[in-house]
């Protein structure tokens, strides 16, 4: 089989890309120890009602300043009481799913998160304005799917 001298520049000048492109990947995954996001904490999904923190979801405070939101998402709703944090505070989000794939994306901010049944999404965020943002479920989980949302207001202290 002969091979044109263009197509043989080509041929490897996309083999030298793949190299390039996977040798960079793999350096930033492994030598920057980089991990899923939100983390590798595993959670039984049956038993997430049981488990602590998840067995009583809301807002605690951990210390002067850190909070940390514990939420459950499930068919059409997030499990969680009223969600209430202080403006210019770290606020940890945890949350995990009882059921299906859902997501928990908070309107105007950077928070986006994929919530995985038998995993525990971690995210820290900071209010930088006080405010009612909208959490809602990016992921689609069923037919009542558009009435999963839910807010968190963000005050002044």
């Amino acid at each position: 089989m002969h091979l044109h001298k263009y197509e043989k520049i080509w041929l490897v000048f996309g083999i030298a890309s793949l190299i390039v492109f996977l040798s960079v990947v793999g350096v930033s995954a492994f030598s920057q120890d980089h991990t899923p996001a939100g983390g590798m904490e595993t959670i039984d999904p049956k038993k997430v009602n049981e488990t602590a923190p998840f067995d009583n979801p809301g807002v605690t405070q951990l210390d002067e300043d850190t909070y940390q939101a514990t939420i459950v998402a499930m068919a059409f709703g997030y499990q969680v009481p009223d969600l209430r944090v202080p403006v210019g505070k770290e606020i940890i989000f945890k949350v995990t799913s009882t059921d299906v794939v859902h997501s928990l994306t908070i309107d105007d901010t950077k928070v986006n998160m994929m919530v995985v049944p038998g995993r525990i999404t971690t995210k820290s965020y900071t209010f930088e304005e006080p405010g009612t943002y909208l959490i809602l479920c990016n992921e689609y989980c069923g037919t009542g799917h558009h009435m999963m949302y839910t807010e968190i207001e963000v005050y002044e202290e």
